[in-house]
Parts: structure tokens; C-alpha cells; sequence
């Protein structure tokens, strides 16, 4: 038996390690990708033979910034293969800089001033994350919709984490499913206000039905003729259950508790 519960807690040793080493394994390969930034919409075969040579120079130019000292390319190259269809939508470039100074400050004028248009091309430029770190984001994204209905206020920032503030609480999240998790608690089922009481339970004898709605709003009324619960309140979550044949439960859709009265029989 020992054996058996070691062998176990060996394996839940592994399950740990493992887990570590991928999130290791991510943020080592998002790290990776901080000098680099994405380029879109530039046409095919406008780089000639030199794509660092021609992002060096077309990029001062497009974001009519001066940037001291020049933009210096470690590498930069199309994404994908090459496009036999000449109509097909150009590939994006994927451009490694020297300083991560001149990263953030190209993002911030892309982010200020761009798109940018050459010719007759739109070019955007933004930054370049894993593939981990991209899904993550989209994650998030996906449930803005969804934090806009309920008055949730929100900020991505990079690479990939989430603020959120609602009633002057704020919060982060760096997975979107805490976040789809944190939104499903904020949700709570409709309480819509109605002028009439509904049953929710009937007598199981012959006498009449029909009773009277309480007179104070919001607030349910249990009326039995005997039992341990007359005269007390209960939460509706977990309300008192009483085999009485002579007994009737009315509450209004909106009431959030439940009395119990006795009446004479």
C-alpha cells in the first residue's frame, strides 16, 4: 500500500513539474518575441532583395518620425510561404529590432498615428506574440460583448493580460476562462417585478385554492394550520418543507425571503 501511495504521490510530483516547465516554456517563448513586431499590407516583392534594408528605410517615411538612432533590424522576413496567386492578400513581415527601446517606440507612434498608407496600401503595424499569448488575447476579446453588458469596465495590455473594475473593484486576469468564470457570478437571474403572487405548492385537499396574496411586497407567506416552522422565516434557498395536506406557499416573483404565519385552521 505504501508502494501504491508513493508511486501516486510521484506522479503528482511529475504532473506539477511538467505543468511548471510549460508555463516556463511560455513565458520563455513570449519573452523571446518582445523585440519583434508584425507588419501587414505591405505588397509582395516591394522589399526587393533586402527586407531590413527596406523596412529601415520605408518606415521613417511612412511614420514621418525620425527615430535617433535609425532603426537597426537584427532580421526580418515574410511570414508563410510564398503566394503563386499575384492577387492573393500579401503576407504579413515579422521584423526582429536590435534595441527594444525602438520597439515600443514604434508601436506607440503606430498606435497614435497609424494605419499608415503607401500608394494605394494600408500598412499596420503591431506587436508580434506566441502563438500561447495570441489565443489567449483572442480569449479575452471574445468576451468583451459580454463585459459590456454587464457595465464592466476593461483594459488589454500587453502581452496578455486583462483589467477590470466594476463597483470600484478592479481585478486582473491572465486566463480568459477565470474571466468567463468572474462575469458568470456577476450575472444573477431576473428578478422582474410583477403585481401578482404565483403558488408554489397547492394543498393536496378539496379546500378552496384561491388564497389571498400577503399584504407587505416582497415577502412570501407559508399558511399552516400546525408545524414547527409557524411563525419563523426561512431563506428561499433553503426553505422549510412540511408534510401538512392544509398548507399553501405564495411568493412574488421579486421576493428574495420567504414568512412563515399561522392562520387558524
Amino acid at each position: 500500500m505504501a508502494t501504491v501511495e508513493g508511486h501516486i504521490h510521484t506522479v503528482l510530483d511529475k504532473d506539477q513539474e511538467l505543468e511548471f516547465l510549460h508555463s516556463k516554456l511560455i513565458d520563455l517563448e513570449g519573452r523571446s518575441h518582445r523585440d519583434n513586431i508584425s507588419l501587414f499590407g505591405f505588397p509582395e516583392q516591394a522589399e526587393g532583395t533586402d527586407t531590413s534594408s527596406f523596412l529601415h528605410t520605408v518606415l521613417p517615411q511612412l511614420s514621418k518620425t525620425v527615430f535617433v538612432p535609425p532603426l537597426d533590424f537584427q532580421r526580418a522576413h515574410h511570414l508563410g510561404p510564398r503566394r503563386k496567386d499575384g492577387t492573393s492578400k500579401p503576407r504579413p513581415i515579422i521584423a526582429c529590432l536590435l534595441r527594444h527601446k525602438q520597439v515600443c517606440q514604434l508601436l506607440s507612434v503606430a498606435r497614435a498615428h497609424g494605419p499608415f498608407k503607401m500608394n494605394s496600401y494600408v500598412i499596420c503595424i503591431t506587436a508580434n506574440f506566441s502563438r500561447e499569448t495570441n489565443d489567449c488575447r483572442k480569449g479575452f476579446l471574445a468576451l468583451r460583448p459580454k463585459m459590456r453588458q454587464l457595465e464592466v469596465k476593461y483594459g488589454l495590455f500587453e502581452p496578455a493580460r486583462l483589467w477590470t473594475t466594476k463597483n470600484g473593484v478592479s481585478k486582473n486576469f491572465y486566463d480568459p476562462e477565470d474571466l468567463r468564470l468572474y462575469l458568470d457570478s456577476l450575472q444573477s437571474p431576473s428578478m422582474d417585478r410583477v403585481d401578482s403572487y404565483r403558488p408554489l405548492s397547492t394543498s393536496c385537499d378539496n379546500r378552496d385554492t384561491s388564497l389571498p396574496p400577503p399584504e407587505q411586497e416582497g415577502k412570501a407567506t407559508l399558511h399552516p394550520t400546525s408545524g414547527p416552522g409557524a411563525g419563523t422565516w426561512t431563506d428561499l434557498q433553503n426553505p422549510i418543507v412540511q408534510e401538512d395536506n392544509s398548507c399553501k406557499l405564495w411568493r412574488s416573483t421579486y421576493s428574495s425571503r420567504t414568512e412563515i404565519s399561522p392562520v387558524p385552521p
